[in-house]
């Protein structure tokens, strides 16, 4: 377990770095620019855990591209990843329909937007798709599971990093008004980002369903022996997630609306009921592949 104990390190001095250095860079960087206080903070996480993982890849073995997951040549690579996001979009469309026959989504927005304007979201959306599927697997299902693996074998690689997948989807942002910010407003916002681990009852059904997608994504990162497949799904159950987000509302009053998670409205026991039969189909499907 070493290996985990390391990246766990690695995103504690994430957090620290929100806590110590976000006051003292709003500071500097605010009058100038206006940033945010949280946004600021969250930047500086985010650098100060890249940062961290660049000083120790090598020692921890995961400094080459095979061990990051992108050991296939580039045209397999891509090929692999367009396949894999044509099959996230069509699975989460799937349970999209399944969820709106059952009444649990309100698609009443959806009807005030133009042509113009679904294009515009569309993009928009699977920009952000790309985008999280792309920093998410290449930290998770490439440098932490490859480390774990080598350690701890493939299960524990499995289990641990759809751990740390399912806990990073509850980092809550939280804003304080500039007027507010004051030396402890790192603590303060440190504390506002991870609030929701106070109650964890409110977030267990969601943090399963996304635990189960962890299990399945790294499962096929294993079985596949890299993580093109793995940023492909990833993208396209984003970009649909998004879209959905914008044109629809969730009907919690509906007659099967406890199956819409509190924490999001989507992610629940729904989803993981459909991610279980999902990811063996897919782990038949990329094991024929192999």
């Amino acid at each position: 377990m070493r290996a985990f104990a390391w990246f766990l390190g690695m995103i504690l001095i994430g957090f620290a770095a929100i806590a110590v250095l976000t006051y003292p860079a709003w500071l500097l960087l605010h009058p100038y620019f206006g940033f945010p206080f949280h946004r600021l903070g969250e930047r500086i996480g985010m650098l100060a855990l890249l940062l961290v993982f660049l000083r120790f890849a090598r020692r921890l073995g995961v400094g080459d591209r095979t061990s990051l997951g992108y050991g296939l040549q580039r045209r397999t690579f891509l090929r692999e990843t367009s396949l894999g996001l044509m099959l996230g979009v069509a699975t989460m469309s799937a349970a999209v329909g399944m969820m709106s026959t059952l009444g649990l989504l309100d698609w009443t927005a959806a009807g005030h937007l133009d042509a113009l304007a679904v294009g515009k979201l569309l993009l928009r959306c699977f920009s952000s798709g790309i985008a999280v599927a792309f920093i998410e697997e290449t930290f998770l299902r490439g440098a932490m599971l490859s480390a774990i693996d080598r350690q701890s074998g493939p299960t524990a690689a499995v289990l641990l990093t759809a751990a740390v997948y399912a806990a990073s989807h509850f980092f809550a942002s939280f804003h304080i008004p500039a007027q507010q910010v004051s030396a402890w407003s790192g603590v303060a916002l440190l504390g506002g980002t991870l609030h929701l681990f106070a109650h964890p009852l409110e977030i267990a059904d969601a943090f399963l369903c996304l635990f189960a997608v962890g299990v399945v994504l790294g499962v096929i990162r294993i079985t596949t022996g890299n993580i093109a497949a793995c940023i492909g799904l990833h993208a396209g159950w984003v970009w649909v997630i998004l879209v959905v987000h914008e044109m629809a509302h969730p009907v919690r009053t509906a007659e099967f609306g406890f199956l819409l998670s509190r924490f999001d409205g989507f992610v629940g026991w729904f989803i993981l009921a459909w991610t279980v039969p999902l990811g063996l189909g897919l782990r038949r499907f990329y094991a024929r592949r192999i």
